[in-house]
């Protein structure tokens, strides 16, 4: 566990995962990794100019690595943002102005509108800082979407960034569609799977693209991990273990609260809680329960909120959000389906609830505390990406997020037979060998050093060592030491919008309609120019998480079904086993 490891421990198991890389890349089996003197790899000119020395060992960029680097020439793809809240502020933070021109921005919310010029904390940058006053000032405001819409031909508008709260996912996509836009919209991709088979027929039937936010998918970080567990090093991988653990149950300080910005009336917080917030006054006067009946897409009931304090704490609500699985979950079972091959899990089963929060204490229909288990299919097992012949074969993966601790805070734990995995915070690698019993005296542990052997033929293995060596170690894209918590080459969210540019111009190229057109072994012809993170990679993210959610609701352990994950079907897992609670 992260919270028994000494600086000692995991300083060698940063410095194993670098040099298990390099020997890996040394060998030409790390596609994430440039490897100085090697003339024979054309996306590598750019190391070589700068220098770089034979056998030495870097990262390539995201965009050769993600194949977006013939970007240069093309113009910026002009886009809108549409929900400038939390997540909205982290993608303006984080975008590339020369991939994506923000050429306007729309949010029912004043405060929110405020907010995205003027920035926040942390990667919220704000976009006065990212663009300077001047330009930013340029940039269109909106309250509605149909007055955003209606000025598509004037803003020469090309595709949007949704950020709203998860129950409009759907709805707005669609318009936007319908508009001949391209979308990509943050995660969780939809409130129900019903709704995500919809949107990505709409976005076939359209021919518009149709991306979703789930970054790890555009992580070079991730990447290097990925390619490093396909080589074998770690052995035989039989669980992985998730979490996301915060502390929210310190008090809110009464000196903190400003009257006259925030209206009383729907409470103050009783704990310092991003997902539970004050009610800005400005807010509130604006958007009464009338006007936000009439901005419910038609459907008060199913894309509505019943006042302000619903809108401000959308998370909380189950009609609104979809809980810890949804916000949190959802991006660590994604990593861990790639981790196992891309695969579908075969169960889950949980426990949830309400353990922590309670009546005038930031209370909530969600759950604040959750445990689920997952059965993924091992390797060799028939739903494995082998397809073997071992039923038996299973991984377990667990899950957990409670909002009352945060000493280990989050990441994955990779566990093998030869070798154990832990990826922190989106931000560091570690890597540790398990000690070989059948040989007297080998040593393995958390402070043991390794090289890779056979990585030059034979099937490459983890060997101890005295020292590091063999070349040198790679230079891996974890941060540095003493620098900020938060990297974009690393984080994923600036990568995955350059992509969704670089194929939205390439799609314009080819005439405009984008072509979902799939070959025999169910990949889509022009898998190049489609986003890591499509509608039907998103939708099993979505599947997982709320089928979790039921799973804990219903007190039952629930077998995943095929049809679930086939966009061509109707069957969703609402049908037999949801909704949950008061969805």
């Amino acid at each position: 566990m992260a919270l028994d490891l000494t600086p000692e421990q995991k300083a060698a198991g940063k410095a194993n995962f670098d040099q298990a890389t390099g020997d890996l890349a040394r060998a030409g089996k790390m596609h994430s990794m440039v490897t100085g003197g090697d003339s024979k790899d054309p996306d590598r000119r750019d190391v070589l100019k700068a220098g770089l020395a034979a056998g030495a060992v870097v990262p390539v960029s995201a965009a050769v690595y993600f194949g977006y680097q013939s970007w240069k020439g093309n113009k910026a793809v002009k886009t809108a943002l549409i929900g400038c809240g939390d997540e909205g502020g982290v993608l303006m933070g984080d975008h590339n102005p020369e991939y994506n021109e923000i050429v306007a921005v729309c949010d029912i919310r004043p405060t929110n509108l405020e907010r995205i010029f003027k920035g926040d904390t942390g990667p919220r940058k704000g976009l006065n800082k990212v663009y300077g006053e001047n330009t930013a000032k340029k940039i269109a405001q909106y309250d509605t979407l149909d007055k955003l819409l209606a000025d598509k031909q004037k803003l020469g508008l090309e595709a949007v960034v949704i950020a709203t709260p998860l129950n409009t996912h759907d709805v707005i996509a669609k318009a936007c569609m319908d508009a001949g836009l391209h979308v990509l919209c943050e995660k969780l991709m939809a409130r129900d799977v019903t709704r995500c088979k919809d949107m990505i027929r709409y976005a076939k039937d359209k021919g518009v693209l149709l991306a979703v936010g789930h970054q790890r998918h555009y992580s070079t970080l991730y990447a290097q991990s990925l390619e490093l567990i396909e080589n074998g090093i770690l052995g035989d991988i039989k669980h992985i273990r998730a979490l996301w653990h915060r502390n929210n149950s310190w008090p809110y300080s009464p000196s903190a609260f400003d009257k006259k910005k925030f209206d009383e009336r729907y409470g103050i917080p009783y704990y310092v809680d991003s997902w539970w917030k004050e009610v800005p006054r400005e807010d509130a006067e604006k958007l009464t329960p009338e006007v936000l009946q009439s901005l419910a897409f038609g459907d008060p009931a199913k894309y509505g909120f019943k006042d302000i304090a619903e809108l401000v704490r959308w998370r909380c609500s189950e009609k609104t959000g979809g809980g810890l699985m949804a916000e949190l979950g959802s991006h660590q079972l994604d990593a861990s389906s790639i981790i196992l091959g891309h695969v579908k899990p075969l169960a889950v089963q949980g426990v949830g609830g309400k353990f922590f929060y309670g009546k005038g204490r930031n209370d909530r229909e969600s759950d604040d505390g959750v445990f689920v288990t997952f059965e993924f299919p091992g390797a060799n097992h028939p739903k494995g990406y082998k397809k073997g012949q071992d039923e038996n074969d299973v991984v377990v993966v667990t899950f957990t997020s409670f909002n009352s601790n945060e000493f280990e805070g989050y990441g994955e734990w990779v566990m093998g037979s030869q070798g154990t995995m832990f990826l922190e915070k989106e931000a560091d690698v570690y890597l540790w060998r398990e000690k070989d019993k059948s040989k007297k005296g080998d040593t393995g542990g958390r402070e043991t050093k390794v090289t890779v052997t056979g990585a030059g033929g034979g099937k490459p293995t983890m060997e101890s060592t005295s020292t590091w060596g063999g070349g040198g170690a790679s230079a891996s894209v974890g941060k540095a030491a003493g620098s900020s918590a938060w990297d974009s080459a690393v984080r994923g969210y600036r990568t995955e919008m350059e992509h969704f540019a670089y194929c939205v111009r390439m799609w314009q190229k080819k005439g405009g309609k984008v072509d979902y057109t799939k070959n025999d072994k169910g990949e889509f012809v022009h898998k190049d120019i489609i986003p890591r993170c499509h509608g039907e990679v998103a939708m099993a993210d979505a599947i997982l998480a709320l089928t979790a959610n039921m799973a804990m609701a219903k007190k039952e352990r629930i077998v995943f079904e095929d049809a679930w994950f086939d966009v061509t079907k109707s069957d969703v897992p609402e049908t037999k086993h949801g909704p949950t609670k008061k969805a």
